[in-house]
C-alpha cells in the first residue's frame, strides 16, 4: 500500500504534468488577439485566400421575425447519420417530424452521386411515409462542412471534415449535387431555397425564439461559430448591400493551421492530429471538440501510466487502444459527486481497470477537468472575440452540440471565463438551441420564402 506522502507525491507530479493543459490568462489574451487578427483576414478580399479563419458570407442578411408560416422540409447533414424532417410553422407554434437515417461507411468514402441519391431516395421515401408526396416543398439544407457560399442556394465544398471523403464533391455545388439527385430520380417536388451550416440553423433557432441573440455556436462532434457581422464589413459580399447585416459562418475549427496555436498545443494535440484523417488541418476543433476530447484524455493517462503515476504503472489492452476513451466518459466522470468516484469506477472497470485505486480515480478526473476545462476556455476566448467585435450593448448566444449539451460543467465555464473576457457594461447569455441543424434550416427557408 503506498504511503500518503507517496499519494499526495503522485498527486503533485499528476497536477504538474498536466500543467501544459491549463491555459494563463496572458495565453488567453494571445489568443484572443490572434483569433480576431484571423476573423478580419477572412472578412478582408486582399487577404481572404490565404486566411485560415475563412468567415464565409452566408447570404442570410434576415432573421426570423415570428411571421414565418408554412410546410417545408429540412435536410440536415453533418456526420454519419442525416436527417429529413417536415415542419409546420404557426403562430408561434411549430410541428415537427422528423426521420434518422445512416450513412453506409461505403458511402461516406465513395462517389458524390452516390451519397445524393442515397439522400435522394431517403427524402422521396421519407415525403411518401408523412403522406406529401405530391406536394410541392421548399426545403432548406444544413450542411455542416466547411462551404464557400456564392448566395443563397449556391455553396461549393471547401474540404471534407468528419471521416467524409466523397470524390467528385470538393468545389463543386453541394446544392446543385443534390438537384441533380432528386431530378434523377424524377418523382418529387422539392425546391431548395437555401443551404446553411449547422451554426446558422442554431443562431436562426434560437433568434426565433429570442431575438437577441446574434452569435450561433456549435461545440459537438465538431466546433464551429458564425455571428451576424455588418454588410460593410463584409468585403466578399455580393448580394443586397441594403441590408445592414449579413451571418458570417466563421469555420474557426481550422484557426491554429499557419501555428497560431503553437503557444498551447501539447503532446497530446500533436498524437491527435498526427493520427487523424486531416493532418495540420482544424487544430482548434481537435483540442475542443467532441470527436477528439475523449482520446486526448486516453492519451494523458497512457503517458502518465507509463510514467508509472498511474494505475501502479499497469495498463490495460483497452486503454491502449484508439478511440476507446469515449467523450461521454469525461461527462460521466465529471458528474460524479466531489469525493465520490461511481461513474468513473464504472468507466475504468469497461477499460480494464478495476485496479486502479481512489487516488487513481482523483487523478482521473483531474486529467478530465483539465481536458474539458481547457476546451471552455478556448471556445470563450473566440466567443468574447466576436462579443467585442460586434459592440452591441446585449446579446445572446445560441449553443448546441453534443459537449455543450452534456457535459455538467461546461455552460458553467464558459458562462465565468467570457464574463471575464468581454468589454465592460455589455451583457450576454448563452441559450441552449432546440434542433438548430433542424428548425433552424426549415426557418432560414421559411424567411426566404417570407421575402418572396
Amino acid at each position: 500500500m503506498a504511503s500518503d506522502d507517496g499519494v499526495l507525491r503522485e498527486e503533485a507530479q499528476v497536477r504538474e504534468r498536466c500543467k501544459d493543459l491549463i491555459l494563463s490568462d496572458e495565453t488567453i489574451a494571445e489568443l484572443m488577439r490572434r483569433i480576431m487578427k484571423d476573423v478580419e483576414k477572412g472578412l478582408c478580399k486582399d487577404t481572404h485566400k490565404e486566411a485560415v479563419v475563412k468567415c464565409f458570407i452566408t447570404y442570410v442578411q434576415d432573421l426570423p421575425n415570428g411571421t414565418e408560416r408554412g410546410e417545408f422540409l429540412a435536410l440536415d447533414l453533418g456526420g454519419t447519420n442525416f436527417r429529413v424532417l417536415l415542419i409546420h410553422l404557426g403562430q408561434n407554434h411549430f410541428d415537427m417530424q422528423s426521420k434518422i437515417y445512416a450513412i453506409p461507411q461505403s458511402i461516406m468514402v465513395g462517389t458524390g452521386e452516390q451519397l445524393f441519391d442515397h439522400i435522394a431516395e431517403c427524402l422521396a421515401n421519407f415525403m411518401k411515409e408523412h403522406d406529401v408526396y405530391s406536394h410541392k416543398l421548399p426545403l432548406g439544407f444544413t450542411f455542416s462542412f466547411p462551404l464557400q457560399q456564392l448566395g443563397l442556394t449556391k455553396g461549393l465544398l471547401e474540404t471534407w471534415t468528419k471521416g467524409f471523403k466523397c470524390s467528385g464533391v470538393v468545389g463543386n455545388d453541394v446544392v446543385q449535387l443534390l438537384k441533380d439527385a432528386i431530378r434523377r430520380r424524377g418523382d418529387i417536388q422539392i425546391q431548395v431555397c437555401a443551404i446553411l451550416n449547422d451554426t446558422t440553423g442554431t443562431l436562426m433557432s434560437c433568434a426565433w425564439k429570442n431575438h437577441n441573440c446574434r452569435i450561433g455556436l456549435i461545440v459537438g462532434t465538431g466546433c464551429n461559430v458564425c455571428y451576424v457581422e455588418k454588410t460593410e464589413n463584409c468585403e466578399l459580399f455580393d448580394g443586397n448591400t441594403n441590408k445592414p447585416d449579413c451571418i458570417v459562418n466563421t469555420e474557426w475549427g481550422a484557426f491554429g493551421s499557419d501555428g497560431a496555436l503553437d503557444i498551447v498545443i501539447t503532446e497530446y494535440d500533436r498524437e491527435i492530429d498526427e493520427n487523424s484523417i486531416n493532418p495540420g488541418k482544424q487544430l482548434f476543433e481537435k483540442m475542443i471538440s467532441g470527436m477528439y476530447m475523449g482520446e486526448l484524455v486516453r492519451l494523458a493517462l497512457v503517458r502518465l501510466t507509463k510514467d508509472n503515476l498511474l494505475f501502479g504503472g499497469k495498463l490495460s489492452d483497452h486503454l491502449l487502444k484508439r478511440g476507446n476513451f469515449f467523450t461521454k466518459y469525461v461527462s460521466e466522470i465529471e458528474s460524479d459527486k466531489r469525493g465520490s468516484f461511481l461513474n468513473c469506477r464504472e468507466v475504468l472497470g469497461e477499460l480494464g481497470l478495476s485496479h486502479a485505486t481512489e487516488q487513481d480515480c482523483a487523478n482521473v478526473r483531474y486529467i478530465c477537468e483539465c481536458v474539458s476545462r481547457r476546451a471552455a476556455h478556448l471556445v470563450s476566448a473566440g466567443i468574447a472575440v466576436l462579443i467585442n467585435k460586434m459592440k452591441e450593448p446585449s446579446l445572446t448566444v445560441g449553443v448546441d452540440g453534443s459537449v455543450y449539451r452534456f457535459h455538467p460543467h461546461f455552460h458553467d465555464l464558459m458562462v465565468e471565463k467570457i464574463k471575464q473576457l468581454i468589454l465592460p457594461g455589455i451583457k450576454f447569455d448563452l441559450m441552449l438551441s432546440e434542433d438548430g441543424s433542424g428548425r433552424g434550416a426549415a426557418l432560414v427557408a421559411a424567411v426566404a420564402c417570407r421575402e418572396n
